[in-house]
């Protein structure tokens, strides 16, 4: 069956990117809006494969894992969003499979953080554990600012804000590197550069082709088998010590990277869906 389901709440440019790469190749894609989706355990769908694209983390975690109880095969799949959506659980996998990543440390109130962050030493980066684009990353660069951050997140409502991801600082060379992994194979990598410390794209990094080396190839691989595959866009870090990882992410956007890497990333995306229903 050459129809494919994609989920979506907001249509950006990476999804109409996804409708014209499926019309190029004889693929009919359904439109699943979750803005009016209801589901129980007796739904049907005219598609075996479905692209995850929804924005909102959470609601994406409900809907792949309804959608896989009534047979629909989700990309990625409820378990891999699972790691990758929430950075604790991914830097547990990474480190439970040797991947060499940055240093973190996971505090539970505002006082061990502080205690936490002081023995790491300044500076340290506080992220969100959930949360995407370069959002709600602070740089804290001496006590005084970790006691201001730390006392604002203290009283922010969502209950993630009381979970305090702290990730060692790294002078990064101007740039990171992101790796788009499809399948089994890291099909293309860019380079992210700004003058910022938070390079993302989203943040007015700018993007230039960077060459996939055995190295970025193999650290990829390696990061793909400890989240359990799919489609992932892999955020590395150069550091003395070597690549690092940074994060991994399970809905890649890619608008930013087709034409700097010469690869028709949607198309893939696409084909991997296509084939992926064929299995079944």
């Amino acid at each position: 069956m050459n129809k494919v389901g994609l989920l979506f709440s907001r249509l950006r440019k990476e999804e109409k990117l996804l409708f014209d790469a499926a019309t190029n190749q004889g693929v009919q894609i359904e439109r699943v809006d979750s803005r009016s989706l209801v589901m129980d355990d007796q739904s049907k769908f005219q598609f075996e494969v479905m692209l995850d694209r929804e924005i909102s983390h959470t609601r994406s975690l409900y809907i792949i894992q309804l959608m896989e109880s009534v047979g629909v095969h989700t990309i990625n799949s409820h378990q891999i969003a699972s790691v990758c959506g929430d950075k604790v659980v991914t830097t547990t996998a990474l480190n439970t499979a040797g991947v060499p990543n940055l240093k973190v440390k996971v505090a539970f109130t505002h006082e061990t953080a502080l205690e936490a962050i002081e023995s790491m030493g300044y500076p340290v980066v506080l992220k969100p554990v959930i949360g995407s684009w370069g959002r709600m990353l602070a740089k804290v660069n001496d006590r005084d600012a970790a006691e201001a951050i730390l006392e604002h997140k203290s009283f922010m409502p969502s209950s993630h804000h009381s979970i305090y991801y702290i990730q060692e600082y790294v002078e990064k060379p101007g740039r990171d590197i992101r790796a788009f992994y499809i399948g089994d194979e890291t099909i293309c990598a860019i380079y992210r550069s700004s003058e910022h410390w938070i390079t993302n794209t989203a943040r007015g990094g700018e993007t230039a082709n960077c060459p996939v080396t055995n190295e970025i190839s193999n650290l990829c691989e390696q990061t793909a088998q400890a989240v359990g595959g799919g489609l992932l866009a892999i955020d590395i870090v150069e550091t003395p010590n070597g690549l690092m990882i940074n994060e991994v992410n399970h809905k890649m956007e890619f608008r930013n990277s087709i034409d700097v890497t010469g690869v028709d990333i949607p198309g893939q995306i696409i084909y991997y869906a296509l084939n992926m229903g064929k299995k079944f």
